[in-house]
């Protein structure tokens, strides 16, 4: 299994790197235009999806296409720590070319989610595919190469404080290929050129903002140019302009370079721009309640947990329990009155005489 991925030891167990796209001839090679994937809605199946489980005997041609666009697909999988289950029965599809959103409120198991199909956490039961490979059969040679597609931003840009930005950014390279410094530099000038962060490639995480030092995190996470993105909380702690600024760099790394994106935000402005497919999980059930794209989601669906999640509404619920007593020294006789400050008897002054 690979190495720990934390913000202390970011880039082991190479998930933070990824494989060169067929037919380039090396990192920084942007795919050709053909290979973006489509951004239609992802199709699920399962106790929690709100469709019929009925699936036809045969596959029709479409069927078949449909399921070719499939890069990341997630069957019954139950996830958890020892025997502490965080959700479960989670099902969803990852079509190539979108921003896949999940979604839920804190807590629920969005990151952990993440962690599993990043390879930190092997799943008590279900499936994981990645193009169609299952993810953890085989020996641990086998997931390091499919960890070699994928690229991780995570929530804090988790950038070695020692190194320089440069430095963050040439690290897989240097790490899992062959190139020369020469040209090691020239890759990284292009990703934080990307990012818009070219002039800070010889800074240090310290002597830049959070929002730079996400975008630098997301140049890193580009080295090796990954198949998939995962983000999580890309927009956590930013201010609206700069969260606004990376929205839009996000949806460029999808329509411009072919990226497939999954991204863990409960940010509502960030996920009703960029996300076009996702999953909301829930809390109370450890499951899966309600699939779709963050918009149709807040337009048509009837749970009304998602729907006041997704509104921003605050859920009230009637308290079923007994009042509290009521404080005796706050009672009033129907033979006292107020009197200022004070209370006193009728009859009496306000010295109570």
């Amino acid at each position: 299994m690979p190495g720990n991925l934390t913000p202390e030891n970011p880039v082991s167990g190479n998930a933070i790197s990824g494989n060169p796209v067929p037919g380039n001839t090396g990192p920084g090679i942007p795919p050709a235009a053909s290979q973006t994937g489509g951004q239609d809605a992802g199709q699920y199946s399962g106790a929690h999806s709100g469709q019929g489980h009925d699936q036809p005997r045969h596959q029709t041609r479409e069927t078949a296409r449909q399921d070719d666009d499939v890069l990341l697909s997630l069957r019954d999988v139950t996830i958890g720590y020892g025997t502490k289950v965080i959700q479960s029965h989670v099902t969803m599809d990852v079509r190539r070319g979108s921003i896949f959103a999940i979604m839920g409120g804190s807590g629920c198991g969005k990151s952990t989610i993440l962690r599993s199909m990043v390879g930190l956490l092997r799943p008590m039961s279900g499936k994981y595919t990645v193009d169609g490979d299952d993810y953890w059969s085989g020996p641990d040679s086998h997931r390091t190469a499919l960890n070699r597609r994928f690229g991780v931003l995570f929530q804090s840009g988790a950038l070695w404080s020692s190194m320089t930005i440069g430095e963050n950014v040439s690290l897989p390279l240097e790490m899992f290929t062959r190139l020369n410094r020469d040209m090691i530099r020239h890759l990284v000038e292009m990703k934080l050129g990307l990012v818009g962060l070219s002039h800070a490639i010889d800074l240090y995480p310290s002597e830049i903002s959070g929002g730079m030092c996400k975008r630098a995190g997301l140049a890193r996470a580009m080295a090796l140019d990954p198949d998939v993105l995962f983000f999580d909380e890309p927009s956590a702690g930013l201010d609206p302009i700069t969260s606004a600024r990376l929205d839009d760099l996000i949806l460029t790394l999808r329509d411009g370079l072919g990226a497939t994106i999954v991204i863990v935000s409960h940010e509502l402005p960030s996920l009703f721009a960029i996300a076009d497919d996702g999953i909301f999980l829930d809390a109370q059930t450890k499951q899966p309640i309600a699939h779709g794209s963050p918009r149709d989601l807040r337009d048509h669906c009837k749970d009304p947990q998602v729907h006041a999640f997704m509104n921003r509404e605050a859920r009230t619920e009637t308290s079923t329990t007994e009042p509290a007593t009521t404080d005796p020294a706050a009672t009033k006789p129907d033979n006292t009155e107020s009197a200022g400050a004070g209370t006193v008897r009728k009859g009496q002054n306000a010295n109570g005489k």
